[in-house]
């Protein structure tokens, strides 16, 4: 039995953090040039809306089977382990795209905060120049972490905590030089396209906020109860909305259209005029650096404890399962999920960014089958205690349904994020015949 070593803190901290990674510093300009300054923040309040129909559905089924696996226990329980497998199978590609795409996305801001050289030169993949100095920043992030992990559960997320605050930290420095400082003629225009613009934005952000499911894969580790843990999982969505809320209102006020249709790094080049100094734009790439830090260690939690769950059900080798004597962590999990991320920076930008769009399907596709689930149970299920017990459980089920069918449909052609072929689609492609012949081996095991 795994202790619970997680208190309500660490466990906020754990699901924000995930949430909060690298995209508020190199998306917000987009997302104002997409939509305007109002047309952005009415796309992440509707988003944001939408993702907190899918987190309370999360939030009931946690509360009332506080068991470490998340969506893999729950369809299971409803659906039987043909779906759960399914469902478990596609949260971990999603999981490790993050964790390999991290390991490529550090290098990179590396890069923008102390610009040189890179020598080594190995290879070119899809256009990219691949160097030795560039892939063992990358690797060396991927050991660093990987030995976090390994060593427990509690260094993970009091590492988790602190580079959580300086996020949050960077975030409110932003926002006081937007107040004090901003120019709130930049708030015009409004909007730009329209509908058009605000659809662009409201297609980005549920995968902005992917991550609060890294909650339930810990359950059994949280000193918490279940009715703790729901209202923990609803108010990280919560605040992640607000976060990103206060991004696109800083930057709107601290970079005028023009400045914002020319610049790389919006958050950054706001700060720097908001605040008069480039050093405030260092600091805040370094919120940023925070940010891919507390992503890509979240999803190691998450990753290792779906496979260590997958294990112990006999769906994967048993080997993943390992849980180490003293640490008390699924070790062998997360040695292989490190060993995914240390060779990652090998293959480049293009290809991991490949890995990253596929596995956005993985991860929706789990969000419909808990959905589902959450529907099932109530119906096959109502003396079930739960704790967290949501209202007009029929009208957020069916909203959490048809929302998660919507994102799948915008990975298929002719759609806003669409799959690129071939790769992306032979990279969903190989996971599922991979997943199909793990299950069907093990099924006659």
């Amino acid at each position: 039995m795994q202790k619970k070593v997680l208190s309500q803190k660490d466990v906020m901290f754990l699901a924000l953090g995930a949430m909060l990674g690298w995209g508020w510093v190199v998306l917000s300009g987009t997302w104002i040039n997409e939509a305007g300054s109002l047309g952005s923040t009415i796309a992440f309040l509707i988003g944001g809306l939408l993702v907190i129909m899918i987190g309370l559905t999360y939030a009931e089924l946690s509360a009332a089977i506080p068991e470490s696996g998340g969506g893999l226990v729950f369809v299971e329980r409803a659906f039987g382990r043909p779906l759960a497998f399914v469902a478990a199978w596609g949260i971990l590609l999603g999981y490790v795209s993050v964790i390999t795409f991290e390991a490529v996305a550090l290098p990179t801001v590396i890069d923008y905060i102390l610009p040189s050289e890179h020598v080594g030169y190995l290879w070119t993949l899809s256009e990219w120049d691949v160097y030795i100095t560039w892939v063992l920043i990358g690797s060396g992030g991927a050991l660093a972490l990987t030995a976090l992990n390994y060593f427990g559960l509690k260094p993970a997320s009091f590492f988790q905590s602190i580079f959580t605050l300086i996020i949050a930290g960077t975030g409110i420095l932003l926002l006081g030089g937007a107040l004090f400082n901003g120019d709130y003629g930049n708030v015009q225009p409004y909007f730009q396209d329209g509908a058009v613009g605000m659809f662009a934005v409201l297609v980005m952000v549920p995968f902005l906020f992917v991550g609060f499911d890294v909650i339930p894969q810990v359950a059994s580790e949280i000193n918490a109860t279940g009715k703790s843990i729901g209202r923990i999982l609803i108010a990280s969505i919560v605040s992640a909305v607000v976060f990103y809320l206060l991004i696109v209102f800083g930057v709107t006020l601290g970079l005028s259209p023009a400045q914002l249709a020319t610049t790389e790094l919006a958050t950054a080049d706001a700060m720097v005029n908001l605040l008069g100094s480039q050093t405030f734009g260092t600091v805040l790439v370094l919120g940023g650096v925070a940010g891919i830090i507390t992503s890509w260690n979240a999803f190691i939690i998450g990753g290792s404890r779906i496979l260590g769950k997958m294990a112990e059900r006999k769906m994967v080798p048993e080997w993943f399962g390992y849980i180490h004597p003293k640490y008390g962590t699924p070790s062998h999990a997360i040695i292989f999920l490190g060993a995914l991320a240390f060779v990652a920076p090998l293959f480049g930008r293009p290809a991991l960014v490949w890995i990253v769009d596929a596995g956005g399907v993985g991860i929706v596709g789990g969000y419909l089958l808990v959905s589902m689930a959450f529907l099932k149970l109530r119906k096959t299920e109502p003396e079930l205690d739960r704790p967290f017990r949501i209202r007009n459980p029929q009208v957020v089920g069916w909203l959490a349904i048809i929302l998660s069918i919507g994102f799948i449909l915008l990975y298929f052609p002719g759609m806003p994020a669409a799959l690129i072929w071939p790769y992306e689609w032979v990279i969903l492609g190989v996971w599922i015949l991979i997943g199909a012949a793990l299950f069907i081996v093990k099924r006659k095991a």
